[in-house]
């Protein structure tokens, strides 16, 4: 039990729409990634997603409006709602999702991680 600095995990990260599992939390990861440009519109049929704005700002777009997150906010995304992260400029997030969530959702596409890497400790 040693506390987790975002700043410092997130220095580690040196690519884009590349999610890292920082922390397991009862069937939860904690995972950080850095975006730039739009993800494909998807959707997890299963499981919520929580995107936490680090740094900068970015927009969820949804089938009939998009939603701004800036910095120090976040957004749920409720399961089975179709969704596209936009980041006009590099955005560093932390996201609290399912350990079974895969990054694009129900896309089988070569942006699909498997997330089975921690970030080493620092």
């Amino acid at each position: 039990m040693k506390p987790i600095n975002i700043n410092d995990k997130l220095a580690l990260i040196n690519d884009h729409w590349n999610p890292r599992i920082a922390a397991d939390l009862n069937g939860q990861q904690i995972r950080f990634v850095k975006i730039i440009g739009e993800f494909p519109f998807h959707k997890h049929e299963h499981e919520d997603e929580m995107f936490f704005v680090v740094k900068g700002k970015m927009k969820i777009d949804f089938e009939d409006h998009f939603e701004e997150v800036n910095q120090n906010e976040f957004l749920i995304v409720p399961a089975n709602v179709i969704h596209r992260p936009v980041a006009e400029q590099e955005v560093e997030l932390m996201m609290f999702v399912t350990e079974k969530n895969s990054n694009t959702g129900n896309l089988e596409n070569h942006a699909k991680k498997k997330d089975t890497k921690k970030l080493e400790k620092i």
